[in-house]
């Protein structure tokens, strides 16, 4: 018959522990008094209990004044913590009672810029320290794939798919790569699409399960399939391929050097459209509804407006 550990019940109440702290910070049993609105005998029998419970002397008089005892001060500092920890734990259970979920799942396909994500995941984070974040970085299919099998509640990728609704967030600039010294650099001239067939390219792994599909592969022979955003920017900064990249993704590699964009005929950029999609609308909880709210800022104060950007690549044209 197996039995079940249980852990010892605590003999110190919190308030016993919340009085010594109180005494600590307030300077002294009476200043500690009026900060909990409570008796002076009622602040010094709590911490006296606790000595006497524990067997041990927080506190030691010196001249007129109560002074910590080395263990008295190790046992300030860890009712601190715990305290902190109580408080923590009935804020959590007062936004569960408000329905505040315990976790948020968000697929997320990797086109989408990852310095943006952050942000918004850190502020959430401020907000809602309690809320645990799965995330899942996906790839062409994979988030799809995410939200028909339910896996996650909110989701942000180009597809939307069949029986789900979903707001455009974000349109991507893609342009073509490859680091200064490759040797489509070196023609000097406007590349076609034959050239670029003679030499490898980088794609990115479709995430969904039984999807082959390569994210913007041109039919050349020699190519690297990696499953990692990093793993790419990588290769290609190393010169060991070309590569289509949204431009904000590379922005540090572009200003740089270590990137260089091709001088392509025709197709030197692409444009792909980003969905941010509620799995359940009509059931979302607080936490999704708020991360949306921030996703959707986050990318409005990031994006300038459509008619600079337009402004700014004619003037790039006229250059």
């Amino acid at each position: 018959m197996s039995t079940t550990h249980q852990p010892p019940t605590p003999r110190v109440a919190l308030d016993q522990w919340r009085a010594l702290q109180a005494v600590v910070d307030a300077g002294g049993y009476a200043q500690a008094a009026q900060a909990l609105h409570k008796s002076q005998s009622a602040v010094t029998y709590a911490v006296q209990k606790l000595e006497r419970v524990l067997s041990i002397k927080a506190f030691e008089i010196k001249g007129r004044k109560a002074v910590l005892t080395p263990v008295g001060q190790l046992l300030y500092r860890r009712a601190g913590a715990l305290l902190e920890a109580a408080a923590a734990l009935e804020g959590s259970a007062g936004r569960l009672a408000q329905g505040w979920e315990s976790e948020i799942r968000l697929a997320v396909d990797t086109m989408f810029p990852t310095w943006l994500l952050l942000e918004c995941l850190g502020r959430f984070a401020a907000e809602q320290p309690a809320i645990r974040i799965e995330l899942f970085e996906t790839v062409l299919g994979g988030t799809e794939q995410a939200l028909t099998d339910h896996r996650v509640e909110l989701a942000i990728g180009p597809i939307i798919p069949q029986g789900f609704l979903g707001d455009p967030l974000l349109r991507l600039r893609f342009v073509a790569v490859a680091a200064p010294g490759h040797p489509l650099h070196q023609l000097k001239r406007a590349l076609t699409h034959q050239d670029l067939l003679h030499y490898r390219q980088l794609v990115i792994r479709d995430s969904s399960p039984g999807r082959k599909h390569d994210a913007g592969w041109l039919g050349a022979e020699e190519r690297w399939t990696v499953s990692h955003k990093a793993t790419s920017i990588r290769a290609t900064c190393m010169g060991q391929g070309f590569a289509w990249y949204p431009e904000d993704t590379i922005r540090a590699e572009l200003a740089a050097g270590a990137l260089k964009r091709l001088p392509l005929r025709e197709g030197g950029e692409r444009f792909a459209e980003l969905y941010l999609v509620v799995a359940n609308p009509d059931s979302a909880g607080p936490g999704v509804q708020r991360l949306v709210q921030l996703l959707q800022e986050a990318v409005r104060n990031a994006a300038p407006p459509a008619n600079q950007r337009k402004t700014a690549s004619a003037q790039t044209r006229g250059r």
